[in-house]
């Protein structure tokens, strides 16, 4: 225990965090002014870069929240970026905020229905890559009509229920799952072999997100920016990005299936037979204890489910007041009204949500310090068929380390202004925008920070349960990154 003041507040600092990673914060936050003033504002600015990317890569020791957002301050106190830009970033960033606060928590008035629905699949389909293969193209097709946030916080959720399931029998040290034959399962025996598939159906939900997002007009939010910019419409977005898009739409798909076969990169975990014997019981004692309200409930959800598909995908209202809407027919008609049923709802998304804008505030350095400038003037100087690779090479690079959505915003624009003082053709413009929406899309798998789907993954609930890690995940999508982003550049330089 803590004996003087000072030793309380060196304790209270970042929590039960290991003391490395305490001193590894405080090393950086006492170089960086000294950095500021030796080497300036755009070395720092990339050194911050690295620095937010550790704490993201340390999630598991430390939510990114709390030490990430100490250099996020820090940067708007040493004057590399303002309050109003961070505000402004922000606020251009609104509608995934919105999304984030009501339709993740929308989904967890689903969840009832999702677990039901999925128990059934995972029961019925005993091969993994058959499952593996359902996971990543449910995810590519959802995502091309939904957000990819949304789909990924239905596949947490899945992967949530099927964890608790599991964990009530696994507590026990053991489990009877079979009254008839008296079968006794050493639960803790499947634990590890358990994680490891969740986290492979995880990882390949997620990729689907990838695959199935850069397809589509309303896929991601740097597509709805770049087909504003050049007047695409929803079939026409489909056609000018698929000689691309399609093309790595199969080879991801064909990667799912190999990485099971091979199990490779962490894949090929089993589902243990003593754990589907659990979730075969649970399912039967479900069905038979099942009352007439529930079964009422599991209709609202399955019908709010299906007026959620038709509302994105017919963009009826900003995706998050959407999610709002679904709060309110579920609670309302499946009878939840006490406040506190309601707010844990919000628990999983509200912490991402702040860890986002933080987020935010690192993206205003880079706009204020003009980070990305040196890259973006070399590619806008390259000419044919070198520059549309150099626009996917470097859109992919820096939507690793960024955001995607400001990374495409930043490239759109400029290139926008290329092609009004006649310096790039019309037909150049277009292939370049295919580029900057598949370059910012499809290389961004390669880490959490790439993707904001990837992101809310990783600091979601489930990742310290299964260990899911930043390291874990850049390793999980390695394989993935190769072949989707080679394909693509393949794609951009002889079909496009």
């Amino acid at each position: 225990m803590p004996r003087t003041v000072a030793q309380a507040l060196q304790k209270n600092l970042l929590g039960n965090s290991p003391e490395w990673y305490k001193l590894t914060i405080i090393g950086f936050l006492i170089l960086n002014p000294i950095l500021m003033e030796l080497a300036g504002p755009f070395i720092t600015g990339w050194v911050l870069i690295g620095e937010f990317i550790f704490t993201l890569a340390m999630a598991l020791k430390c939510y990114p929240l709390p030490a990430g957002g100490l250099l996020a301050v820090e940067a708007v106190a040493l004057g590399m970026t303002s309050p109003d830009t961070v505000y402004n970033e922000t606020l251009h960033n609104f509608p995934v905020i919105l999304l984030l606060m009501f339709m993740v928590a929308g989904i967890y008035f689903m969840k009832d229905m999702l677990q039901y629905a999925f128990t059934k699949l995972l029961i019925k389909v005993r091969s993994k890559i058959a499952l593996s293969l359902i996971f990543c193209f449910a995810g590519a097709f959802l995502s091309a009509f939904l957000d990819a946030l949304t789909v990924t916080a239905v596949i947490i959720a899945v992967a949530y229920g099927f964890y608790g399931i599991y964990h009530r029998f696994a507590s026990s040290g053991s489990c009877s799952v079979n009254d008839d034959t008296q079968l006794k399962i050493e639960c803790h025996d499947h634990l590890n072999e358990f994680r490891g598939f969740l986290r492979n159906l995880l990882m390949h939900g997620a990729v689907g997100t990838a695959l199935g997002g850069v397809c589509t007009l309303v896929g991601e939010p740097q597509n709805l920016l770049i087909g504003h910019v050049m007047q695409w419409h929803f079939v026409e977005f489909f056609i000018k990005v698929a000689p691309v898009s399609i093309p790595v739409l199969f080879i991801g798909l064909l990667t799912c299936v190999l990485l099971e076969i091979t199990g490779i990169f962490g894949y090929g975990f089993k589902l243990p037979e003593g754990v589907r014997l659990i979730l075969e019981n649970e399912d039967k004692k479900n069905d038979e204890e099942m009352t007439y309200k529930h079964k009422a409930a599991l209709l609202i959800q399955a019908l709010a489910a299906i007026f959620l598909v038709i509302a994105l995908a017919l963009h009826l209202a900003e995706v998050g007041l959407i999610g709002l809407t679904i709060i309110v027919v579920l609670t309302a008609l499946n009878g939840v009204t006490e406040e506190h049923r309601i707010g844990h709802a919000f628990e999983e998304a509200l912490p991402f949500t702040a860890l986002l804008v933080v987020f935010f505030s690192i993206v205003a350095v880079i706009h204020d310090q003009h980070l990305f400038a040196p890259i973006i003037d070399y590619v806008l100087h390259l000419e044919g068929k070198i520059q549309l690779a150099a626009y996917y090479a470097a859109n992919g690079l820096l939507s690793m380390i960024s955001d995607n959505v400001f990374v495409a915003t930043v490239y759109i624009s400029e290139t926008q202004a290329a092609f009004t003082h006649g310096i790039i053709s019309k037909e150049q413009f277009d292939l370049l925008a295919v580029a900057i929406n598949t370059g910012t899309n499809i290389p961004s798998v390669a880490t959490p920070n790439g993707q904001a789907a990837f992101l809310f993954l990783l600091t979601s609930a489930i990742a310290p349960l299964i260990r899911l890690s930043y390291g874990e995940m850049v390793k999980m999508a390695f394989p993935y990154t190769v072949t989707m982003s080679l394909t693509g550049l393949a794609a951009v330089w002889w079909i496009l």
